[in-house]
């Protein structure tokens, strides 16, 4: 199973491409999008849409994770990551994947083993995980992260149907 982590944001864009065979993790791929500051908002939303289109079509992953926005302090920010993060769960729905959604607490804990891991901790960690993975943008780790939660969860929920 190949796995396309997604960490929203407006102007910048985290992606993180894994393959799943059994419990063994394979980095793929992992990068950032993003959006012109200095363009409208519509046209940077449609800019993070192509991008992370791009994306998808390059590396043909079988289902994507995303991550769950945070409630900021300010209002402003906050509907513009939810806007931002919408395009980002819309690419790969549009494209017939399925699309799973991970609270940062959760995939910090999948990953570091807490869930109020540092940044820092979750870039190691993610290293660790994914021999070959240079550790390069925050965003783009924080996205394999995203990827790695998803990949043992799905793990488990096969698991649940084949025991039952």
């Amino acid at each position: 199973m190949r796995v396309v982590g997604l960490d929203p944001g407006l102007r910048h864009t985290g992606w993180g491409v894994i393959d799943v065979q059994g419990n063994r993790l394979i980095h793929v791929g992992d990068g950032v999008v993003h959006a012109a500051t200095d363009e409208p908002l519509a046209r940077r939303l449609v800019a993070l849409f192509r991008q992370i289109g791009a994306v998808l079509d390059r590396f043909r992953p079988d289902e994507a994770a995303v991550e769950e926005s945070f409630v900021n302090k300010n209002a402003a920010s906050t509907l513009k990551l939810g806007l931002a993060r919408g395009v980002v769960l819309l690419a790969p729905a549009e494209r017939g994947l399925p699309v799973a959604e991970y609270s940062a607490n959760l995939i910090k804990k999948a990953v570091v083993g807490v869930g109020h891991a540092d940044k820092a901790q979750v870039q190691l960690m993610v290293r660790q995980l994914l021999p070959g993975c240079g550790g390069g943008a925050a965003d783009a780790a924080d996205a394999l992260a995203v990827a790695i939660c998803h990949a043992h969860h799905a793990a488990a929920r096969r698991f649940a149907k084949v025991s039952q």
